[in-house]
């Protein structure tokens, strides 16, 4: 399939050959017919890519601070490549979609194979999306027409919020592709619209929709037409469709409105708001959310759990299906919108319209239809692939954030022969893949383990896929390189040592514990092996917050934070220790109402057979400025400390001071050259297999511990 892409370093837009996306829980694959360029939010995301690496960060503030701290604590070097990975990674483009449904996964939805749906898919030949966030096309809506229905919500969620009444004077400014839909609702819920703009085109469009009009461009004076057309009283409503980085729309709007007045800002502009425009008048200000109620609610949006009508009567899907609606009946007409229309082959220069014509409104693209080449998953990335001979051929399964800027290439860099990496989506794949090297991009998972010329499989995907992809890679006979954890729960665990217990080929299980494998830690192992006495290990993860709803706090999807990042410390622990682990205790800080999530504050105490103690603290509640990782060895009378893996100290150890690198390395490269060593019958295991298991029961234990104390 097709797809297109956007390089948000420069700018530039792509038209990439992606698998198809499988489809996924509670989601719905379709194949699209048509697809709508959004003026407004597409073109300022063109333009902040195309804008310079200064021009981003001023753009971003909240952003350059994180950097900052982040190069506190981690070097500059690191936070560059971290920024520059960041910004090389294309973004999809699109969020109005209409096609037909052609694959279904879920117990309970509306749509079947067949139906004709509008979606907030992406620009692309084939989507997979949320159940929640598709409708019906009625069938007298054509499909130029139910494309328009993602942007009409968000106008409509707009006037939702204004809550405007019969006979009410509101005013729109901004009368762009969003502002025009909205003055069409407004006229359609009986009010006295006024629309103000800078184009005149527009605002003719305006007129034919039945609002007044009024032009700053032509000196007319907004407060003052707008104090007019309400006879004087001022209006009742505000809705700010524009965008713009200017205070003058919200401060115009607070001053033509009523006593009481109600502001709502659908578009972007600036808020340096006056206080005495505001306060004079107890005007009420609010900025609406995108389609309506759902929005960024995983529970909703990805998940697919709706919200009762009885107390949620407008959702995003609703709002969707809403402006449907009022297409069949006649009451929204977008026929004039429509300024532009490309097939999608031709995506560049649609984009190339849309940055330099500001009079574009609605941009179609056309998708050719019973394309042979939409629903295949597999995708060729490299014509001249040549393996190595004796080398590992790899699959990657997952192109994550952590895999495609930290493990593919340690992988890429450790040797190893790339041969398919497998998403989902199928775009990641494609991304990643043509970066890193890869001969072959594909959707279709199994197939990959499958392979007959790949011998060795990287799981880098949700915590809750790791113990299946594990144990389908092992039964398979490749040997396999798992990113933590190894499995979420025990009965996980029983079924992964039952296949390699009863495996003819043998083949190796490794868990990415890549912090054993970094050059302080293998320096401080080398160290404390002067040492017969038993250790005393202070390891202090200052973790930072994360939002509850994140996946990595389901029990059920990431196993919680414990599970997905404490492990880490756990593993280092049993390595430095060099003995195995008796006792685990774990505590957090108690349940009160400032503490949604109490196991992400936690400490955890474990003992050693040879007498060694090790607490671990890993904490969400610290400062992003303080270092993110501290490790205290005490033994003999001497102490090893590091710092962020950056910075070694020694106190009274003869010879030793300190060790200090440039920059940080937790040791991703070495895991993974050790991994392809072993795999080449170059040297053992790198991680014995009853450690990967004594951690993993330890961890899992640990968090078990957790959860029952509140």
């Amino acid at each position: 399939m097709k797809q297109v892409l956007q390089n948000m370093a420069n700018g530039e837009t792509d038209l990439v050959e992606a698998p198809a996306p499988s489809v996924k829980y509670r989601h719905v694959l379709i194949e699209t017919s048509k697809s709508l360029i959004s003026a407004g939010t597409e073109r300022s995301l063109v333009d902040f890519g195309k804008g310079s690496f200064l021009s981003k960060a001023r753009q971003q503030p909240e952003k350059v601070k994180m950097v900052l701290d982040k190069a506190k604590t981690e070097g500059a070097l690191a936070t560059y490549d971290a920024v520059k990975s960041k910004l090389n990674t294309p973004l999809p483009l699109g969020y109005s979609n209409v096609g037909v449904v052609k694959s279904v996964n879920s117990d309970s939805t509306k749509f079947s194979v067949g139906d004709r749906v509008l979606s907030n898919g992406p620009h692309s030949e084939v989507v997979c999306v949320p159940q929640n966030l598709c409708a019906k096309v009625p069938d007298n809506v054509s499909d130029e027409e139910a494309v328009f229905a993602v942007v009409g919500s968000i106008g409509l969620q707009g006037v939702r919020l204004i809550s405007p009444s019969l006979g009410e004077s509101i005013v729109v400014i901004g009368a762009g592709l969003i502002g025009l839909i909205t003055i069409q609702l407004l006229v359609a819920n009986g009010c006295r619209v006024m629309a103000i703009d800078f184009d005149e085109k527009k605002l003719e469009l305006a007129r034919q929709f039945g609002a007044s009009t009024c032009n700053p461009s032509k000196g007319e004076d907004p407060v003052n037409v707008a104090t007019q057309f309400s006879s004087g009283n001022g209006v009742d409503g505000v809705i700010i469709t524009a965008s713009t980085k200017s205070n003058a729309p919200v401060s115009q709007a607070a001053r033509m409105s009523r006593k009481r007045g109600r502001i709502v800002l659908v578009g972007v502009t600036g808020l340096e708001l006056n206080r005495s425009e505001f306060y004079e008048k107890e005007l009420s200000f609010q900025v609406s959310c995108s389609y309506g109620p759902g929005r960024y609610d995983e529970e909703y949006e990805l998940k697919g759990n709706d919200y009762p009508l009885g107390f949620v009567r407008w959702t995003e899907q609703r709002n969707f299906e809403a402006v449907l609606q009022l297409m069949s009946s006649s009451r929204l007409n977008v026929k004039p919108l429509i300024t532009h229309r490309f097939a999608l082959e031709d995506a560049k220069n649609a984009y190339e319209t849309l940055s330099s014509d500001h009079s574009t409104l609605g941009i179609l693209l056309d998708y050719e239809r019973n394309s042979k080449d939409r629903f295949i998953s597999n995708v060729l990335l490299k014509d001249d692939y040549m393996p190595l001979a004796d080398t590992p051929s790899v699959g990657f399964v997952g192109a994550g954030n952590y895999a495609s800027r930290v493990l593919i290439p340690a992988f890429k860099d450790a040797g190893a022969n790339l041969h398919t990496i497998s998403t989902a989506g199928g775009v990641n794949g494609v991304i990643h893949g043509k970066k890193a090297g890869f001969a072959y991009a594909t959707s279709d998972t199994e197939s990959l383990i499958a392979n007959p010329l790949i011998n060795t499989v990287v799981i880098a995907t949700q915590h809750n896929t790791h113990a299946k992809f594990v144990v389908n890679a092992l039964s398979a006979g490749k040997h396999t390189f798992v990113e933590k954890p190894l499995a979420l729960n025990k009965e996980e665990l029983i079924s992964i040592n039952s296949v390699l217990e009863h495996s003819s080929d043998k083949p190796l299980l490794m868990v990415g514990f890549n912090r054993r494998f970094s050059p302080h830690i293998k320096k401080m192992k080398s160290l404390l092996s002067s040492t017969s006495s038993p250790k005393t290990m202070i390891l202090t993860m200052n973790a930072g917050s994360i939002p509850a709803e994140h996946w990595t706090q389901d029990p059920q999807i990431g196993g919680g934070r414990i599970i997905g990042e404490a492990c880490h410390y756990i593993d280092l622990a049993r390595f430095l220790a060099g003995s195995a682990i008796s006792t685990v205790n774990a505590a957090c800080v108690g349940n009160t109402s400032s503490n949604e999530i109490t196991d992400d504050k936690a400490t955890i105490t474990i003992t050693f057979e040879d007498g060694s103690l090790a607490t671990i603290h890993y904490f969400a509640n610290g400062a992003s400025s303080f270092p993110k990782e501290r490790i205290e060895v005490f033994s003999e009378g001497r102490i090893l400390q590091l710092d962020n893996f950056r910075k070694l100290k020694g106190f009274n150890w003869n010879g030793f001071t300190k060790m200090n690198l440039w920059r940080q390395d937790k040791g991703q490269l070495a895991c993974a050259s050790a991994f392809l060593d072993a795999v080449q019958g170059k040297s053992g295991s790198p991680i014995p297999k009853h450690e990967l298991f004594e951690v993993a029961e330890a961890t899992i234990e640990a968090a078990e511990q957790l959860r029952h104390q509140n």
